[in-house]
């Protein structure tokens, strides 16, 4: 049976309705939580609530809006160009001045008034490139099946080795750069767009095997990757250290009870026990004050977003429009999960932001960004 989107040249309103709940909940969250960060850091109350509006929202805002009155074949055309300009920026940061180091990484450049992580938008720019080669693969072979979602794309050895040289280059530079939970969002989103494009099966098997391996080598000879995983199997190993975080985040989620403590009234981040609470942490505050109702609530809204993406891919008319809307459903739902299950100990601690919600201009600007464009496919579908 056909699931219907809606009618055609009209967005689909449940997924930006999905995007706008999400939106007013981290704007509503990040102005309790960054309170007193913001009183500590700039003497102000709402410094950081204002820096992430300014430099995060309303420019995401705008660049969203463009995309989605951007015509999709200009996308296809440009996105190669755009994808390599953005590896160009991952190695700009590694020069003095231009880039910007903290906690012994190397991501950000600095414009001056403010900063931009290029590997965020990375996240955009890959999938826009991968779903334009992938496509433009399977319209070039010969063998198509009318009847699928996806059709095949060349499962030549040539087809294998550009895949791999192309997550490669990412790999060396990401891991440069001391980040490899965006890293692994990344790569694992752009895999499963790879998959369902209809590769074969010990193509998929040896690329699994390869990254089991690298992430293992990337946990084993790093040290504080390596005592993250050992925490995250054992918290009480170094509860003052290395389990503090996890501790007191799953302190802070516990305490928020069924209806939570209200808005402004955290404990914690008034205590300032939580580490990163306006980035990496902020779903922990998030449960404290809205309890697990208003969690449940947010984790519904990222399936919505899911859903929706999903639908939209399956009623796309052309190959380029499901790789993209796959890709970035993916994307938002593993970064999600990952985010949320690192907080409630299900997973090892990543450092990952939570989407739509944590602090960060180019981690929002991107997401508004590929929310755009998801849009504008979801005009062209019936």
């Amino acid at each position: 049976m056909k699931v219907e989107v809606k009618k055609a040249g009209r967005p689909d309103f449940i997924l930006l309705g999905a995007v706008c709940c999400l939106i007013l909940l981290g704007i509503i969250i990040m102005a309790s939580v960054s309170f007193a960060p913001s009183i500590r850091e700039y003497g102000s109350s709402f410094s950081i609530l204002w820096h992430h509006i300014l430099f995060g929202l309303l420019p995401g805002i705008v660049l969203g809006y463009v995309l989605f009155k951007f015509p999709l074949e200009k996308i296809k055309k440009f996105a190669p160009i755009v994808f390599l300009i953005n590896l160009f920026s991952l190695v700009l940061v590694f020069f003095p001045v231009i880039g910007i180091s903290a906690g012994g990484a190397s991501r950000w450049i600095n414009f001056g008034f403010t900063t931009i992580q290029p590997s965020e938008f990375l996240k955009v720019t890959f999938i826009l490139y991968l779903a334009a080669w992938l496509s433009s693969l399977i319209k070039k072979n010969n063998e198509v099946k009318k009847n699928k979602v996806f059709q095949r794309a060349n499962n030549s050895p040539n087809t294998f080795i550009s895949f791999l040289i192309i997550i490669g280059v990412i790999t060396v530079l990401m891991v440069l750069q001391r980040d490899v939970s965006t890293w692994g969002v990344i790569i694992v989103s752009g895999i499963v767009m790879y998959f369902l494009s209809g590769v074969s099966l010990k193509h998929m098997v040896a690329i699994f095997l390869g990254l089991f391996g690298l992430l293992f080598l990337l946990i084993k000879l790093v040290p504080y990757r390596f005592q993250r995983f050992l925490v995250f199997l054992n918290p009480d190993l170094d509860p003052m250290g290395k389990g503090y975080q996890i501790k007191q985040a799953l302190i802070t989620v516990g305490s928020g009870g069924l209806f939570g403590k209200g808005f402004g009234l955290s404990l914690q981040r008034y205590g300032g026990f939580l580490p990163q609470p306006i980035s990496d942490s902020i779903f922990a505050l998030f449960s404290e004050e809205a309890g697990f109702i208003g969690s449940f609530i947010l984790v519904s809204l990222f399936i919505l977003f899911a859903w929706r993406g999903f639908v939209i891919a399956k009623n796309s008319k052309d190959q380029f429009s499901k790789f993209i809307c796959f890709g970035i459903s993916l994307w938002i739902i593993i970064q999600a999960f990952v985010n949320i299950g690192a907080m409630i100990n299900l997973i090892p601690l990543t450092g990952i932001p939570l989407p739509f919600i944590s602090y960060g201009g180019s981690a929002l600007i991107a997401e508004l960004m590929a929310v755009g464009i998801m849009l504008n496919i979801s005009t062209k579908t019936s």
